[in-house]
């Protein structure tokens, strides 16, 4: 009788066990591939509207996946943005606020602050915290964030190839002289070879979860395209400039490389467990670059200087050809990865940017604003400036006479007219959101050379708006 009660106990828990650990898969966490191209413009891409260059294989990233009509760079320029798709912050709390090394205009009538010259190590990476969680880090092609002390592997990242403290490469061309970078064959294309460097470590990772971040060192200058590629659009594009003409040779090369990295996640059967992402550090520059119909391009206060394309392709998750309106910024994609990986941030440091996660599932966003913050004097025109984009409303505050500019850009989109005077309680009230923003992120400001340096704080919040 007891040797019978002992085998129905022992079937019973046999039984009762069965179904709990059936019900307890293995949780599968996403490989992450993050494609980061300089420069590239709002229009560029075919599937963006461009009717001159040829992006097949962007396009079908696209079509896989979900497109961001409204998507920012966290800067105008592209050092900043680099930090705050590493950390999630917005540049102007890291107080890295222009790229490096900065540039400072002799005659100016305002003295830029002292900002940091390179991402600071107490600053707590993407790539740290998914290493620390057993991914496969790498960072390949340009790195822009500081000297050899603040490489990516001293930020999280297992690999480096051709990250170093430059902003461009000497050139396209093998030899390229980058330190970090093996040199190829004579010839070679740098494309190209960062494009076969991510193949390589997507083949020696894809039996474990892993992060590639990609950052072209195409479309910045030198415009140095392939010759027949080159030759090719002066043909299509009659009339075409030899500039132009290998502008857009460059950004076929950035489509061929993509669909190089696609066809290796394909051979290793993990394209359906990998989430890429494809964007941009800032808007064209404005004479190359077809931001249409944005104002203006890089380094300006305008739009053209930070709306960017945005792809995101995750099978199985994001539903093939969607597109989304919701504005979102630079600072939300790592928030976004550490959310979808399970990886998590840490409460204590809480990032600027949020995960899209429910956005790329067909949800909302629960988020009212977005901001930038330019305490600098660009090349290319751009006097110190702030901003912030609420619904489709964008004020623009200007340091140099403190006078504000407002457009409503889901009826001008050009920011061809100004509204600050006829809209003045739009106005005063975007000033006082900008203002508190400012001050919870420790904004560095200009100060005023006649004053002896004195800070130039943001102006009152005006009674009425000026015009």
């Amino acid at each position: 009788m007891r040797s019978t009660l002992l085998v129905l106990l022992i079937l019973l828990l046999v039984c009762g066990a069965g179904p709990a650990s059936a019900a307890t898969p293995a949780v599968v966490r996403p490989n992450v591939i993050v494609v980061l191209v300089d420069d590239l413009g709002w229009k560029d891409l075919a599937c963006q509207g461009s009717e001159v260059h040829e992006t097949p294989t962007i396009d079908r990233l696209a079509a896989s996946g979900m497109r961001f009509t409204n998507a920012y760079s966290a800067c105008t320029v592209c050092s900043p943005s680099r930090a705050a798709l590493m950390t999630g912050l917005y540049p102007a709390r890291l107080h890295l606020t222009d790229w490096i090394p900065g540039h400072e205009r002799l005659k100016a009538t305002l003295r830029i602050p002292e900002w940091r010259r390179e991402l600071p190590l107490e600053a707590v990476t993407v790539a740290e915290r998914l290493k620390a969680a057993g991914y496969a880090t790498a960072s390949i092609g340009k790195w822009h964030l500081g000297d050899k002390d603040h490489a990516p592997d001293a930020q999280g990242f297992d690999v480096n190839v051709g990250g170093t403290d430059r902003g461009q490469p000497p050139s396209y061309h093998a030899p390229y002289r980058i330190p970090t970078l093996p040199e190829g064959a004579r010839g070679e294309y740098l494309t190209d070879r960062e494009a076969m460097e991510a193949q390589q470590f997507i083949r020696a990772n894809r039996q474990e979860p892993f992060f590639l971040y990609l950052a072209h060192h195409a479309v910045h200058a030198p415009i140095e395209g392939k010759k027949i590629a080159a030759a090719k659009y002066r043909i299509k594009g009659a009339g075409m400039d030899e500039r132009h003409a290998n502008y857009a040779a460059m950004i076929e090369s950035v489509d061929d490389a993509l669909g190089k990295i696609l066809a290796e996640l394909d051979t290793a059967s993990i394209s359906d467990r990998t989430l890429v992402v494809f964007t941009s550090d800032n808007g064209g520059v404005a004479t190359l670059a077809d931001n249409t119909p944005l104002r203006a391009g890089k380094g300006s206060a305008y739009e053209g200087g930070v709306r960017v394309p945005l792809i995101v392709s995750w099978p199985g998750v994001v539903k093939a050809g969607s597109t989304s309106d919701v504005p979102v910024i630079t600072c939300d994609i790592p928030a976004t990865i550490l959310d979808v990986t399970g990886v998590g941030g840490d409460p204590a440091r809480p990032l600027d940017g949020v995960s899209l996660a429910s956005v790329l599932r067909g949800g909302t966003l629960d988020r009212d604003a977005l901001y930038w913050h330019y305490p600098h004097y660009h090349p290319g025109g751009a006097t110190p400036h702030s901003v912030i984009r609420a619904g489709s409303l964008r004020l623009i505050h200007f340091y140099e006479d403190g006078h504000d500019e407002l457009y409503d850009l889901a009826k001008d989109p050009g920011e061809r007219s100004n509204l600050a005077t006829d809209r003045a309680a739009d106005t005063e009230a975007l000033r006082a959101k900008l203002d508190a923003w400012l001050a919870d992120v420790g904004a560095q400001f200009p100060t005023r050379k006649e004053a002896g340096g004195v800070p130039l704080p943001p102006e009152p919040t005006p009674s009425a708006a000026t015009p």
